[in-house]
């Protein structure tokens, strides 16, 4: 028999840069690793703001940087670029999420959709009410959408670590929920969080985008265009009021999902290929100048372009910038809060019990009752596999709000005292949450083997 080929050339696998980088690429393809970043600047984030660090780091936020050009001028804070900017990629990897999963995902059957749909409603209705019903008339009455959010990289993260105690598809239905959860909250910023629209700048925005829809309409794929007009989008509505990060997820929604070749029609050309390749195998030295080969190359890379859709390639390319550094760099400059206990106190205590209770409690509690409500009037299946006892878990799983909850939060409450009071208790119930979840799975009875058929006679 030949001797099988490593997938890598041997010269590279034998480099001190691949045995430096390889148990990083490791660790970077766990599921669990976005979410232990994202604690590892959470946690990191608390010590500088409770450290003689703490004003220089409050002091770099608050710096104003940007640019002028001619009568156009842009300069914020750099609290607000990372808010207002770096997170206009985490809201487009969102909307290119949510387009996927309406197009070929969980959410395009109607029957599979409705139980993560109908979940997802009562998982952020109930958070909002608790928070209503104490908040209402008073100073933190804004922040009724802090509670409703739900972060999937900590809630995977968890389940993660959980193993085979959790299913696969309690997995799926948790990803779906939480693609549901942050459509909703994406229409809460649109809706209840933009003020003092600018409506020129508004229509030059949903001008631009009509553009980009058309251009998916006639077939152009070039990431270019998307990029540089989603650009001008994303600064239209910078200046018109509605929130910037709206722009992410609308622009997300004009690249184009469709391939150019099917897979068969790939595997059929990728084989001719590789056959041509094959038969002018080479030593790796020659390779560079035998031009037969280089064709073979370059024509499978173009087969590769065709069979996949923009949207994939975008989501997939983008996930990890966004999961291992746009998510822990929000992280490091929203969570920072100085922990004075005066801040559970007092005039803040409603709203710190309003978050508390309305993502440890108001979460599970939502969620399990209107799944419980759908598949009990026929609306919907549970999960294959999946127990009731699983779904309240997944429940108080899904109270992990930290991310989007921080995110709406920094919008809810102008006052800095209240805002450190929401962020204190969003890593609280987060906190609980995550622990009561884990813990409920690890007390779960094991899952019981099914009864092998009786033997014929």
């Amino acid at each position: 028999m030949s001797e099988r080929r490593s997938l890598f050339a041997s010269h590279w696998s034998a480099t001190p840069i691949a045995r430096i980088l390889q148990p990083m690429q490791e660790f970077i393809d766990h599921e669990q690793s976005s979410g232990i970043i994202l604690l590892a600047m959470t946690i990191l984030a608390l010590l500088i703001a409770n450290s003689p660090l703490a004003t220089g780091y409050f002091a770099l936020l608050d710096t104003k940087v940007g640019f002028v050009a001619g009568p156009f001028k842009l300069k914020e804070s750099v609290l607000h670029w990372v808010n207002d900017g770096l997170m206009v990629l985490f809201f487009f990897l969102v909307g290119l999420e949510i387009k996927r999963e309406v197009l070929v995902g969980e959410l395009s059957n109607l029957r599979a959709a409705a139980l993560p749909i109908i979940a997802a409603i009562g998982g952020v209705c109930v958070p909002a009410a608790i928070f209503l019903a104490l908040n209402t008339g008073g100073p933190g009455m804004q922040g009724w959408g802090v509670p409703m959010a739900t972060d999937i990289a900590f809630a995977l993260g968890c389940m993660a670590l959980l193993g085979s105690r959790i299913p696969f598809t309690l997995k799926i239905f948790l990803t779906a929920v939480a693609i549901v959860d942050d459509l909703i909250a994406v229409l809460v910023i649109a809706l209840f969080y933009s003020s003092g629209i600018n409506v020129a700048a508004l229509g030059l925005g949903l001008a631009v985008l009509a553009v980009l829809f058309g251009a998916n309409f006639l077939g152009i794929r070039s990431p270019v265009i998307y990029i540089v007009l989603g650009i001008v989008v994303w600064l239209a509505f910078l200046k018109s009021g509605v929130h910037a990060t709206i722009a992410g997820v609308l622009v997300a929604l004009t690249i184009p999902a469709r391939n150019r070749i099917d897979a068969p029609t790939f595997l059929a050309r990728a084989q001719a290929i590789l056959s041509q390749f094959d038969a002018n195998d080479q030593e790796a030295s020659r390779m560079l100048t035998d031009e037969q080969q280089q064709s073979a190359v370059i024509e499978l890379e173009e087969a590769c372009e065709q069979v996949q859709a923009p949207l994939q390639k975008l989501e997939h390319s983008l996930h990890s910038w966004v999961s291992l550094l746009i998510m822990p760099v929000f992280a490091l400059a929203n969570a920072g809060v100085a922990l004075a206990g005066s801040q559970l106190g007092g005039e803040a205590l409603p709203v710190v019990l309003g978050v508390v209770l309305g993502l440890a409690l108001g979460k599970p509690i939502g969620l399990t009752a209107a799944a419980w409500l759908a598949v009990r009037l026929g609306l919907a299946d549970l999960p294959k596999g999946v127990s009731w006892y699983q779904m309240v878990g997944v429940g108080v799983l899904a109270g992990i709000g930290f991310t989007m909850s921080l995110f709406i939060s920094s919008l809810a409450f102008a006052e800095p005292a209240l805002l450190a009071t929401a962020k204190l208790a969003i890593l609280i119930a987060s906190l609980l949450a995550g622990g009561a979840g884990m813990l409920m799975f690890v007390r779960a009875p094991a899952p019981r083997e099914a009864a092998l058929p009786a033997a014929e006679a």
